[in-house]
């Protein structure tokens, strides 16, 4: 969801049941704070921006998506990258992580690295709802974020 022609697509988990019911990723607060980062860099979910989810459908009972439900949505996610051509990919948490890299990931550990799935440059950083339980993190996903600018500026 967002700009068709964005130079950057963040990459999430999956719809909670308020994305569900909405029908739009990244409702609620951490949609909120999600929202705010992007625009102390200048960007919006309308321009520069997609959200796509490691995972098109929710998980029963909210739980964080498998391995094997990740793989089955692999696909979907392939065929948005193909239609959005993005110049960055942003991972936003463990499960986005493992669905670009195709492998499980820490997230402390990933982190200020570049990756790269099919010569898109990848970026991991932490997921909007975890900063909201821990705001201590907050600096590093905003570093995070500084060195996506670094490797791709948002136009």
């Amino acid at each position: 969801m967002g700009d068709r022609n964005a130079s950057w697509m963040l990459v999430g988990e999956g719809p909670g049941a308020d994305e569900d019911r909405l029908g739009e990723p990244f409702v609620g607060q951490a949609g909120k704070l999600l929202d705010h980062m992007l625009g102390a860099l200048g960007l919006t979910r309308e321009h520069q921006v997609f959200i796509a989810n490691a995972v098109k459908c929710r998980p029963p009972h909210n739980r964080t998506p498998e391995a094997d439900e990740i793989a089955a949505c692999l696909p979907f996610l392939q065929r948005q990258i193909e239609l959005v051509q993005p110049k960055l990919l942003i991972a936003l948490g463990r499960p986005g992580a493992q669905a670009l890299l195709d492998t499980a990931i820490s997230i402390g550990a990933a982190r200020a690295k570049r990756f790269e799935r099919q010569g898109i440059p990848v970026v991991v950083t932490y997921h909007p709802a975890y900063l909201l339980r821990n705001p201590q993190d907050k600096g590093k996903a905003w570093e995070d974020l500084c060195f996506a600018r670094s490797l791709v500026p948002p136009v």
